[in-house]
């Protein structure tokens, strides 16, 4: 056959590695990194406001103080001092817990593989948001997982769906392990849930025995005054909850963690112990060094400015670019905004001609299992300059505008003339 002779060992591999195909957005680095394409595509965090100075300094004292503690093995559940910082940090979101609840991980993306590690038999269900995080799909997917989508509207993920979708998996008789939210500036949709809504999702998951995955890399990056409270700030024992310090510090330290339930905590450990022995002591202790030593508050407040000028970047010039009938959410924090094209048109099959225009962009099906997201697409304001997202909007409405022109040249598109500006996520998220 044509793969084998490609891969001599494709009859071989497991069966849960057939799902395991690059991201979307993993196809897009390459791409996008071509210094002549404004890439509004990755997340990435603008790590160059960052005191590089003083974090030389901070990495200087740390191999000077203790280089023969980083350069060694550590625990597998992580650094106990750092553990302690964490609480300080999740203290911001009113995540209460002991250092022992804690396990740190190589970025949050090691602790959201150990949960359905730990908890998912294949074929097992694992409730997302309509759309979701994309690394959080592969990693259910490789775990074989039956990943069903949760309809949101602009609270959020929708409190009657979800129960709708509880109640349609167990009549069907399958077990439901996991409800995964990302209810603070969520990665793509841009939207938040208010208190009440995390009240009453919460409610639904306890009523309903199930444990809540809350991932939450984003929440001390809002635009509008105090961090939204965590979940997990209302139940110790039915919610495990993700950060990490890729978003706040630097992404390239690769240092998150999990709290979770003492029991659920001990699994995830010896789970942890299996894949990567122990994180990174050398990573863990810089960490540690620049909370201790550098105002780290500050620097929050910082990364916050930024993002918010960039988003209002963003924003402006959607609004005075984007052709009639487009569509976009207003992030409050975090890094993205979740645009619908005009009826008709499909982010997919329009990426090409994006990336010859020289923008990049994520298309919406890579926040789906199942192959909705077509008419959406992610933007991400983060890392470009505002003059840049300028430049990159003005590009992608060209882009759109021909596709509209193809569209009614051909006779596919349909309602082209819908409202333009600041929409109700809801019809775009449902």
């Amino acid at each position: 056959m044509a793969g084998s002779r490609l891969d001599p060992w494709v009859e071989h591999y497991a069966v849960r590695a057939r799902g395991m195909t690059a991201s979307e957005i993993r196809a897009l680095f390459s791409v996008a990194s071509r210094p002549e394409v404004v890439s509004l595509a990755g997340g990435m965090p603008y790590v160059s406001a960052l005191d590089m100075d003083s974090l030389a300094d901070t990495v200087a004292a740390v191999i000077r103080e203790s280089g023969a503690q980083a350069l060694q093995y550590g625990s597998g559940q992580g650094d106990v001092t750092l553990r302690e910082q964490i609480l300080e940090v999740t203290g911001e979101v009113g995540v209460r817990a002991h250092p022992d609840d804690i396990i740190v991980t190589t970025g949050s993306q090691m602790a959201l593989d150990l949960v359905p590690r730990v908890f998912c038999d294949p074929g097992d269900v694992v409730l997302v948001e309509s759309p979701s995080y994309v690394g959080a799909l592969g990693v259910f997917r490789a775990y074989q997982c039956d990943v069903r989508h949760v309809a949101m509207d602009d609270n959020g993920l929708e409190p009657v769906a979800l129960q709708q979708a509880i109640d349609d998996a167990r009549a069907a008789g399958k077990r439901i392990k996991l409800i995964y939210t990302i209810p603070s500036f969520h990665n793509p949709a841009g939207i938040s849930q208010d208190q009440k809504r995390r009240e009453q999702i919460l409610a639904i998951a306890q009523n309903n025995g199930i444990l809540l995955l809350e991932d939450d890399p984003y929440g001390l990056l809002g635009f509008e005054g105090v961090a939204p409270q965590a979940i997990r700030a209302l139940d110790d024992q039915g919610v495990v909850y993700l950060g990490s310090f890729s978003k706040t510090i630097a992404s390239g330290l690769r240092v998150g963690w999990a709290v979770a339930p003492h029991g659920v905590r001990e699994k995830l450990v010896l789970a942890a112990e299996a894949a990567t022995l122990c994180p990174s002591n050398y990573a863990q202790l810089t960490v540690s060094q620049y909370l201790a030593t550098q105002p780290w508050r500050q620097q929050v407040k910082v990364f916050q400015e930024i993002y918010r000028e960039r988003r209002d970047a963003l924003l402006e010039s959607l609004q005075a670019m984007m052709p009639e009938g487009t569509r976009w959410t207003i992030p409050a924090g975090g890094f993205y905004s979740w645009v619908t094209l005009p009826a008709g048109l499909d982010a997919t099959s329009m990426l090409p001609r994006a990336v010859a225009a020289l923008v990049a962009y994520v298309p919406g099906t890579g926040f789906y299992v199942d192959g909705q997201g077509r008419q959406n697409l992610r933007l991400s304001y983060c890392y470009p300059e505002p003059d840049r997202i300028r430049e990159g909007v003005r590009r992608l409405a060209g882009v759109i505008e021909t596709e509209l022109e193809l569209a009614r040249t051909f006779g596919t598109a349909e309602s082209l003339h819908q409202p333009t500006g600041e929409s109700t996520p809801a019809p775009d998220l449902a």
